[in-house]
């Protein structure tokens, strides 16, 4: 199993719900991504035998290292889902989900509401790190709930035992519009001995560079912009120049393939969300485009629109 290395800056992909399953992962992992995490998890779906959840545990081969996120807040319920991950074989660490906003979340103690209550979110480490057999115990923060706090909230989980921390630049208050507040990440930075990831609205290799060198941060966390483009990673560790309409492509056709062998049919109705971003690098007839796939529900038929679509090169490519 691989250990993660913060002697060089670090990229991983973010988790984000309905987006990066096993299959996008996959894809993802071809580019050169250090660390895939999984779709955050419900403990108590997990300790309920949920199958739908169970498989969300898994990993494809090429994930290595691999962490499962998980939220929750009652301590029996995190020490069995924890003993359920131990079964698991090639997971790095168990990442405990403090940061995600959506209110049927936060009405249950767990993501971003455990920031109202650091007490218990420091004892829900706690119990990670006591009951897990991993190599690494983390937190995905956010800097506060309606107020920041980052500073106690970072030093919580430090003494409460993680190994590193993943910081989204944005109180829950501040859902995914407010402006990301890397300062605070910097300060962050600056107060803990652990390893500090940033979070937040990294949409470029420039940006990327920029928020390590403004933070200081070990490593960076890329969620929403790598759906769009999957081989962000590639340009930013191996300085892999704009992806051509070909590989694009290849990229989407893969993607979808994948989809349809973890999924079945269904996955050609779930892969509409990927398609609607993929569509959007610059293709012509994009709109029409989306609304198309958006009443196919047939596999061999979407892939074949899919390659039709996505066969059109970029303008600058017809004028090279």
């Amino acid at each position: 199993m691989a250990s993660l290395d913060f002697t060089i800056p670090l990229y991983a992909l973010a988790p984000l719900a309905g987006f990066t399953d096993l299959p996008f992962r996959s894809v993802v992992k071809k580019f050169g991504v250090d660390l895939t995490v999984s779709e955050m998890i419900s403990s108590n779906a997990l300790v309920h035998k949920s199958k739908k959840t169970y498989r969300m545990l898994e990993k494809a081969p090429t994930e290595d290292p691999y962490s499962i996120q998980i939220a929750g807040s009652d301590l029996e319920v995190i020490r069995r889902a924890v003993e359920i991950i131990n079964d698991k074989e090639g997971v790095t660490a168990i990442d405990l989900n403090c940061g995600c906003p959506a209110p049927k979340v936060v009405n249950n103690l767990q993501g971003s509401s455990l920031l109202t209550d650091l007490p218990q979110m420091g004892r829900v480490i706690e119990t990670i790190k006591k009951y897990s057999n991993k190599p690494y115990t983390s937190v995905k923060m956010r800097l506060g709930f309606n107020e920041k706090n980052h500073i106690a909230i970072a030093k919580v989980a430090e003494s409460a035992g993680a190994d590193y921390i993943v910081v989204h630049g944005r109180t829950r208050a501040g859902r995914y519009k407010a402006a990301v507040d890397y300062e605070a990440i910097r300060e962050i930075k600056e107060t803990v001995s652990i390893p500090v990831i940033a979070n937040g609205d990294i949409d470029s290799p420039q940006k990327a560079q920029w928020v390590l060198e403004q933070t200081g941060a070990d490593g960076v966390m890329i969620g929403r912009a790598a759906v769009k483009e999957p081989w962000i990673f590639a340009q930013i560790k191996e300085r892999m120049a704009q992806p051509s309409s070909q590989l694009i492509k290849e990229v989407v056709l893969e993607h979808f393939d994948q989809m349809i062998s973890y999924y079945d049919r269904y996955g050609a109705i779930i892969f509409r969300k990927n398609l609607h971003g993929y569509s959007k690098a610059g293709y012509q007839g994009a709109s029409a485009f989306r609304d198309m796939i958006n009443r196919i529900e047939d596999p061999d038929e979407m892939r074949d629109i899919i390659e039709a679509f996505f066969s059109q090169k970029f303008r600058y490519e017809e004028e090279a």
